[in-house]
């Protein structure tokens, strides 16, 4: 008794999940809404309604036949109900064998989707109403997931990614919006991605496409721009004159100690007079007779 009391138990423990992660990736997969257990009437009518439709498509086999042969392509799969219950998981890529008269075939398409995420004009932190769009990449990783736990993935992601965008948005800053786009579109495509996984959505990449300012907006920035240039070309200048008057006061204390390089810086500017400005008489007066 003892040894087969073993076996059962080991038995049993073989048949649970050793991962916590598999545990929790079937349970995700499963209907919302925990299905009652069937009675012995609607197990009676399930099994008559099976051999029933089985029955029945074989006798029409040369018409059905059409019918019960799908073609899924590399970046299909197919999600079968019979009797309205999953049937297997997602099949595919290649041909699939269904009855036409007792399952139902969903075709899902496993490439990434694009879409546009349309300008959200925003209240930011700072109280300036701006508008901004986004690009959102994603696509279907869990196809079960995604015709299971929602009806139109798609769609219900397109406004899930208009109202991220719009919460994300409003808790920042105009000056932050402007400068750290790379940050806003990694936080949306976080979000995005917690929201949707259990849509068997995988958003794959967000991008921040452009931030519509209003026209009296652009306007003030750029007076404030053009300003603190102006101010800047200013203080460039006036360090300049500065330099420059230190630069002269060292040459004329240079020059006094000399006499022969005044008369030399005399005839040096002489020189480029005559060079620029050949009409014009230059007649040196000595500055001794001044002191005279």
């Amino acid at each position: 008794m003892e040894i087969e009391k073993s076996s059962t138990d080991l038995d049993m423990e073989t048949n649970q999940p050793k991962d916590p992660k598999t545990k929790q990736q079937t349970q995700q997969y499963e209907s919302p809404t925990k299905p009652s257990k069937p009675s012995g009437l609607d197990s009676t009518i399930e099994c008559l309604l099976l051999f029933g439709g089985n029955a029945l498509f074989f006798l029409l086999l040369p018409f059905t036949i059409w019918a019960a042969v799908k073609i899924a392509l590399d970046y299909q799969r197919y999600v079968v109900f019979r009797l309205g219950k999953i049937s297997g998981g997602a099949r595919g890529p290649g041909p699939i064998f269904i009855n036409p008269l007792i399952d139902e075939a969903r075709n899902i398409d496993m490439r990434t989707v694009t879409f546009d995420v349309k300008p959200q004009e925003v209240l930011t932190r700072d109280s300036v109403t701006v508008a901004v769009d986004a690009v959102v990449y994603f696509r279907v990783y869990e196809p079960i997931s995604c015709v299971v736990n929602i009806v139109d993935a798609s769609h219900a992601t397109k406004l899930l990614a208009q109202t991220t965008l719009r919460n994300l948005l409003g808790t920042l800053t105009l000056s932050d919006i402007l400068s750290d786009r790379e940050n806003i579109s990694t936080q949306m495509q976080t979000q995005l991605d917690e929201a949707t996984d259990y849509w068997g959505i995988k958003v794959e990449r967000v991008e921040i496409k452009d931030v519509i300012l209003p026209r009296e907006l652009q306007r003030a920035m750029a007076a404030e721009a053009e300003a603190a240039r102006e101010a800047k070309a200013k203080v460039i200048a006036a360090e300049g004159e500065f330099k420059a008057s230190q630069s002269l006061q060292a040459a004329a204390e240079v020059i006094s100690k000399s006499p022969g390089a005044l008369h030399l810086r005399y005839l040096q500017t002489l020189n480029t007079i005559s060079a620029e400005h050949n009409s014009t008489v230059v007649f040196p007066f000595p500055i001794e007779l001044l002191k005279k």
